[in-house]
């Protein structure tokens, strides 16, 4: 056995990684094996598939997806789909500790990993824990699908609204509002997850303050019909200063009760707990009793946790709709 090398992949090499991850993952990825979902998240820049690989005598061991949130020199990146060779499950840890050099990425995270290998990503010297959820209940008089600890709705601040963001263009004159945060996202990644993707629609939505962008928030809304009792609003990514979430309260309350629905939740790391209060939302505590479905389409009644790590958690947020998650559940 010779020694292992890593490498990201090239041109042309979309098919042999294709068919390397069907032979050695548990399942058929409709990531891969559907072609628009394939496009839409590893078809790079001049058609260069976003994976790396590893290679031992020349042959994949281990292959890596990756998904980008901006087109800097010094990327973030989400980490997708990886695999390794049966036998050879230690090389995929290596290829994830090699990811950062190989791209010259500056934060690398993945959401939604197994929750018994968050102690992989911890020997690395990386972040990996659960990730929280918050909610708010809308104004309703019955609740068909969540059971809240407290049917109480926390006050809200209604000093900032939100206007809708109806075109990709719009975009281009807007820009990008000041935060801390990472990964770093631009217009390039909002265009291309909020108003490009193959299945869901999304409502992007931009706040301003004295003439200045502060923040941009996505709502999906899941309707009545898909759901098949009543409509739920999820807040799936929030782009701002922590300090200007409290101040969208009331405006997030608006959205959610225009579509009737019986809920707004949100799956987040980085923002504190406090913050999501001050905005009028009520944090998920793993096994407090309550329960705010996850799996809509149809309903599940029960909560749903996900896991995640990054390599630089200082500032790192993560939300649902980052990486290759918030998609439709496809065969």
């Amino acid at each position: 056995m010779s020694e292992v090398t890593f490498r990201l992949a090239r041109l042309g090499e979309d098919q042999a990684i294709i068919d390397f991850i069907n032979a050695n993952f548990d399942m058929r990825l409709p990531l891969i094996n559907r072609s628009e979902l394939y496009h839409h998240y590893y078809a790079g820049r001049g058609g260069v598939p976003q994976f790396a690989v590893a290679e031992d005598d020349g042959k994949y061991v281990s292959a890596a997806g990756y998904i980008l949130a901006n087109t800097n020199r010094r990327p973030d990146v989400w980490v997708s789909v990886w695999v390794a060779v049966k036998g050879r499950n230690g090389v995929e840890l290596q290829l994830m500790n090699a990811l950062p050099d190989l791209l010259h990425a500056n934060v690398l995270a993945c959401n939604n990993i197994r929750p018994n290998t968050c102690t992989f990503y911890q020997f690395l010297g990386w972040k990996a824990e659960r990730l929280p959820h918050y909610y708010r209940l809308g104004r309703r008089k019955d609740y068909q699908l969540a059971k809240p600890l407290r049917y109480i709705l926390p006050p809200v601040q209604r000093d900032l609204g939100l206007e809708k963001v109806e075109d990709a263009a719009d975009l281009i004159p807007l820009g990008m509002p000041v935060t801390p945060h990472t990964p770093v996202k631009d217009t390039w990644y909002l265009r291309r997850r909020y108003f490009r993707y193959p299945y869901f629609h999304y409502d992007v939505w931009a706040a301003r303050g004295n003439g200045k962008l502060l923040a941009y928030v996505v709502t999906r809304t899941v309707t009545a019909e898909e759901t098949g009792c009543v409509p739920v609003v999820r807040l799936v990514d929030f782009i701002g200063e922590d300090a200007v979430l409290p101040r969208l309260g009331g405006a997030l309350d608006a959205i959610l009760n225009r579509a009737g629905g019986e809920y707004m939740d949100c799956y987040n790391a980085g923002i504190p707990a406090e913050v999501w209060q001050a905005a009028g939302f009520t944090e998920r505590l793993e096994g407090d009793g309550s329960v705010i479905p996850n799996y809509l389409t149809p309903p599940l009644l029960e909560n749903t946790e996900y896991y995640y790590f990054t390599n630089k958690p200082e500032n790192f947020v993560l939300f649902k709709a980052d990486g290759d998650q918030d998609r439709p559940n496809l065969k």
